[in-house]
């Protein structure tokens, strides 16, 4: 066999890479060096990149490929080059949040995550984009310029893990942690075409990385394939009695998941949640998807579910007030700090009653038990990812985007459960399009296996975009 091109390298699976690392095919330190390369060349269009830790990853390539040459496996992450979302704390390496008001700060520790992909021997390539403190949109007056849609640099990508979506798609980073509050994670892989899971609330540590919302903050990756993310997530779950949320899980072989069959799986589709809502594409590629789903053997049925505004308002309260108690003082103090929409939103937390709060959170309570009632005899929720194609760079940009129409990923945040983006074709404007599988919580496992299942019936991971 030839030596992979630097192209070819940077366009692998990984778990394809890590397979052709351990038979001494190709090396880490030549997986690194040709990522590094990429982004030398191609990021500057999209600007996905906040910090490149060019030597520290050459520096972990190295150990890696030392590792693996003396029979030292650490599993599928071995070697393999990702990025992280810049509110991972990460020792010694400036953590910013895309805001001037930590753009010095460089944190002693590790985040849980980052420790455990490190001691998965992943090799860190850098930090990436955010929408400040993953709330605020990208705008002017922030430290860094705005991350772009890889698939027309004049769009945006979906945040607010805006620079993990662009970077994973643009091939900068075989993987990338992202963070999910009310569709952080989807947003960005729908919007540029990769694949990204929320987990269930409480799998994955959030232990060292910047908060927005405790109770509904979630944490993980994305990645080209559903089974890159299964790999991934494999490393990342499990408990940490240093986050209050965490759950005590029993291990799971998300990895194997993905080759799992699907036939005679049910599937409950949430039609009322966005019918006559859509563009004529994103109709069109959810009818394809309920189809190629039924052609692997699940079973996909009409489900009614309650009011997608149900889920969106109350969602939308829990974050706004609890995120306002994070930045409250700050926001007092140095409002001047944040960019302006990321201050405007922030402040909106202190319109919100305490009286009002807590209905959320009751209201909450009882959709999460109705939705456990509609998914009674089912296995998964299928729902669109978005309503179309994504936003064009615009200034000013609205402040209050989301009081226009309800959320489709926020459903998914109020009731906890995991919910993975996978691509499902592409638009007559040559965006990509997607839909969520969404499962019962901790089972993360199915919504691996029929988003791969659907993964390997489609053609759609063969398309890059044309950087």
């Amino acid at each position: 066999m030839s030596e992979p091109t630097s192209a070819e390298l940077t366009t692998l699976g990984i778990a394809e890479a890590a397979s052709l690392m351990r038979r001494g095919e190709i090396t880490s330190a030549a997986l690194t060096e040709a990522f590094l390369a990429r982004i030398e060349a191609v990021d500057h269009k999209l600007a996905s990149y906040i910090t490149v830790t060019a030597e520290r990853a050459r520096i972990a390539a190295r150990q890696a490929d030392m590792e693996l040459s003396q029979g030292l496996n650490r599993g599928p992450l071995h070697g393999i080059p990702i990025a992280l979302k810049d509110i991972y704390e990460t020792e010694g390496v400036p953590t910013t949040g895309h805001s001037h008001l930590r753009a010095d700060y460089v944190p002693a520790i590790d985040a849980e995550t980052v420790r455990r992909l490190k001691a998965a021997g992943a090799v860190i390539l850098g930090k990436l984009a955010t929408h400040e403190f993953a709330n605020g949109a990208m705008t002017p007056d922030q430290p860094f310029p705005a991350a772009r849609n890889p698939w027309n640099t004049d769009y945006q990508p979906g945040g607010s893990s805006s620079g993990s979506g662009a970077a994973v798609a643009a091939a900068l980073c075989m993987g990338a942690m992202g963070s999910d509050t009310g569709g952080s994670i989807r947003n960005p892989a729908g919007f540029c075409g990769t694949a990204g899971i929320k987990p269930t609330y409480g799998l994955v540590s959030r232990c060292g990385i910047f908060p927005l919302s405790f109770s509904m903050d979630t944490a993980g990756p994305l990645a080209w394939t559903v089974e890159d993310n299964a790999l991934m997530l494999e490393v990342l779950a499990g408990h940490d009695p240093n986050d209050q949320a965490s759950a005590k899980t029993a291990k799971v072989d998300y990895g194997a998941a993905t080759h799992r069959s699907i036939k005679d799986m049910r599937i409950a589709l949430a039609r009322t949640w966005y019918e006559g809502g859509l563009t004529a594409d994103m109709a069109k590629g959810m009818d394809e998807a309920v189809r190629v789903l039924r052609d692997q053997g699940a079973v996909v049925e009409e489900v009614v579910f309650p009011d997608i505004w149900d889920y969106h308002i109350c969602g939308r309260v829990v974050i706004t007030v609890e995120a306002h108690a994070i930045h409250r003082q700050e926001v007092i103090e140095t409002p001047e700090k944040f960019g302006y929409t990321t201050r405007r939103r922030f402040q909106l937390g202190a319109f919100i009653t305490a009286e009002q709060y807590l209905s959320a959170v009751r209201f909450r309570r009882k959709l999460q038990v109705d939705t456990r009632a509609a998914m009674r005899g089912y296995d998964l929720v299928l729902a669109p990812n978005q309503w179309g194609p994504p936003e064009k760079f615009e200034e000013p940009q609205a402040i209050f985007h989301f009081l226009g129409k309800a959320s489709l990923s926020m459903p998914f945040n109020v009731t906890g459960q995991p919910a993975m983006t996978v691509c499902c074709g592409f638009g007559s404007d040559g965006f990509p399009l997607a839909f969520q599988l969404a499962g019962r919580p901790f089972d993360e496992a199915s919504v691996f296996a029929a988003g791969a299942a659907y993964e390997r019936a489609t053609p759609w991971r063969l398309r890059r975009p044309p950087l």
